[in-house]
């Protein structure tokens, strides 16, 4: 695997997952997530695409923390597609991962009449507020993307987080042969994804730094995810291992960005570096063998089952969801998006016969997109999203441990 240039986290504990239950068990993956959107526009007799007045449109609220990352613009875009589809009328805000704008947001729509509030807070726990504030005003409230630390939530529909750091954490056991100094680029403090992508990194790599084969030499959470603080925390992990690194693991794109532009300043080769998000920057990153892997969080299943979520809650029809978690304390409906690891080996089936990124967006990549048509035409296999680097070195997976009750 072409790489770029070495534990437990800081409260020194073992990792843990958030358990979702089965009632009764299904798999909770992308096709999952299709099912949902057919079952709703199935008891709904909706799907419309007729276009009713304003006045006849159910309002719906998106608030998205930031519209910074490039992620986000397509969350905004997509959820506005299906939205208008199923005639509804949008009302779509960012703020600028700031908790108390976010909360003037809340009151904001409220006050305009939203039935539904989709929100990706800034802060889990500071979002409970919101919840409060939305069935006073009677709305309803889907958390998206990140969890809210409150049992009354409608409903959660996000990406598998936890997953995102098994599959980064994985492949750079295979890259390094589970060895060496790792540093840990977490996002902002209070984010549940920052905290289920890092738990899975965590819990993966917890034999060997048991075992004292790998170090974890920093882990830092950086505020609003900034590329430019992640820089700063591994040059200092550069500086302190006198450039001895392994790996480098980020929550997202964009602080994996800012780590290969500390290693690149180094003069660092070889450092095997993950990121989250697959914008198409990184992606040609991984192409070009300046970044190690992504892991591909496909935003159109995410937003488009967020807007049908949306719809029945605004028109009081059922949903027929039977996964739940535990948040804040009970049981919340949830929606769970597969991820897929990105590799510059399967990037024309992961990224682009999936619609996520177009060819053209890829220039890096032209030359593994003209091969991989070309080993389809003849019949060859493209590799698998998760496949192994190495497939003859066995990786042990570690098994998370439920945190009953816990909600980050």
């Amino acid at each position: 695997m072409a790489t770029h240039r070495q534990g437990r986290g800081p409260d020194g504990g073992r990792a843990r997952r958030r358990r979702i239950q089965k009632e009764p068990p299904v798999t909770t993956t992308l096709p999952r997530t299709v099912a949902l959107a057919l079952c709703i526009c199935a008891a709904t007799a909706a799907c419309r695409s007729a276009d009713p007045s304003d006045r006849d449109r159910p309002a719906v609220a998106l608030l998205l923390s930031t519209l910074q990352e490039e992620r986000y613009q397509k969350d905004k875009q997509f959820f506005e597609q299906r939205a208008a589809e199923r005639g509804l009328r949008v009302i779509a805000l960012a703020a600028d991962n700031d908790n108390a704008k976010q909360l003037a947001q809340v009151e904001d729509v409220l006050a305009r009449g939203a039935k539904v509030v989709v929100v990706q807070p800034t802060d889990t726990a500071a979002a409970a507020a919101y919840v409060r504030l939305a069935h006073a005003a009677g709305a309803k409230i889907v958390a998206y993307d990140r969890a809210i630390a409150s049992a009354d939530v409608d409903f959660y529909v996000s990406h598998d987080s936890y997953q995102v750091g098994v599959l980064q954490a994985r492949a750079a056991i295979e890259a390094t042969g589970g060895k060496g100094n790792v540093v840990i680029l977490s996002g902002q403090s209070g984010h549940s994804v920052a905290a289920e992508i890092t738990r899975g990194v965590l819990d993966t790599l917890a034999p060997y730094v048991d075992r004292g084969d790998m170090t974890i030499v920093a882990h830092q959470h950086h505020s609003a995810w900034a590329p430019e603080q992640a820089l700063r925390t591994v040059e200092d992990a550069i500086a302190k291992t006198g450039g001895r690194l392994s790996a480098v693991l980020a929550n997202n794109s964009g602080m994996a960005r800012g780590a290969i532009q500390a290693l690149d300043a180094a003069g660092l080769d070889g450092v095997f570096v993950a990121g989250a998000d697959a914008d198409a920057a990184n992606v040609n990153f991984v192409c070009e063998g300046k970044q190690s892997v992504e892991v591909l969080k496909d935003i159109r299943p995410l937003a488009t089952a967020a807007a049908d979520v949306a719809a029945a809650l605004a028109r009081g029809e059922p949903v027929d969801a039977r996964d739940t978690i535990e948040l804040g304390g009970g049981r919340v409906p949830v929606v769970a998006v597969r991820v897929a690891l990105v590799t510059a080996d399967n990037v024309k089936q992961t990224v682009v016969d999936s619609g996520f990124l177009r060819a053209d967006e890829l220039p890096s990549c032209a030359g593994k997109l003209a091969s991989a048509s070309r080993d389809r035409a003849g019949g060859t296999l493209a590799a698998s999203p998760g496949r192994p680097a190495q497939p003859d070195r066995a990786v042990p997976t570690a098994r998370p441990a439920a945190a009953d009750g816990e909600a980050q």
